[in-house]
């Protein structure tokens, strides 16, 4: 298989959004790094993303979404305290680089929450992202573009030396403006927890 390499055109961004309507895997970029997607809920398509990063199942993918609606098709978030925290962090942070964790909804596949009962979800800060999630129709399961254990790519190019024949498509969008890995914060507790610190720090999530 040879992977196509599209632009950040209307008509590029349509053609990856039906690859992955299709159940294919494409590359793209994020406002962090760039992204391997699959729709969220065709199982085979997201096994897809692992046999291409070589990537262990046991690990969980996060889920990136166009708008906050589309948290409501992948979580449940219960009222009360947690739940206002989280919605200070969207407010403040969505779109960007922070990942929040929450209990997730039924009907997830395994291979996305590797049989856990929590869902990571991000809303990255880059139109052209959430351009492609809607043209897909759906959120997607991406983690990084790369094959695991190598650092994650932020360029097309780095993603085709690293992933070529082995995806769909990569969509050329330039280099991310980030390249660091999204904050994760555990949301699913009495308290907010971080997991991973990335640009959006443990004081700023503390302010908001």
């Amino acid at each position: 298989m040879s992977t196509i390499v599209r632009q950040t055109k209307t008509e590029d961004i349509k053609a990856a959004g039906e690859v992955l309507k299709q159940g294919g895997i494409v590359a793209f970029p994020t406002d962090t790094v760039y992204g391997l997607g699959a729709v969220f809920d065709d199982e085979k398509a997201v096994r897809k993303i692992f046999a291409a990063k070589g990537r262990e199942e046991k690990k969980p993918l996060s889920i990136l979404v166009a708008d906050i609606v589309q948290v409501e098709l992948l979580s449940e978030i219960k009222s009360g305290e947690m739940a206002q925290k989280a919605e200070r962090l969207m407010k403040k942070y969505w779109p960007g680089a922070l990942t929040l964790i929450f209990q997730k909804k039924p009907g997830i596949p395994d291979a996305v929450t590797a049989g856990g009962e929590t869902i990571g979800i991000r809303m990255p800060d880059m139109e052209l992202t959430r351009e492609l999630i809607r043209a897909a129709g759906k959120p997607l399961a991406a983690p990084s573009a790369n094959t695991s254990g190598k650092r994650s790519s932020v360029s097309a190019r780095e993603v085709l030396e690293d992933l070529d024949g082995k995806i769909d498509m990569v969509i050329d969008g330039g280099t991310c403006p980030v390249g660091v890995a999204s904050t994760v914060v555990d949301m699913t507790g009495d308290t907010p927890v971080i997991l991973r610190e990335g640009v959006i720090t443990a004081e700023m999530i503390a302010q908001a």
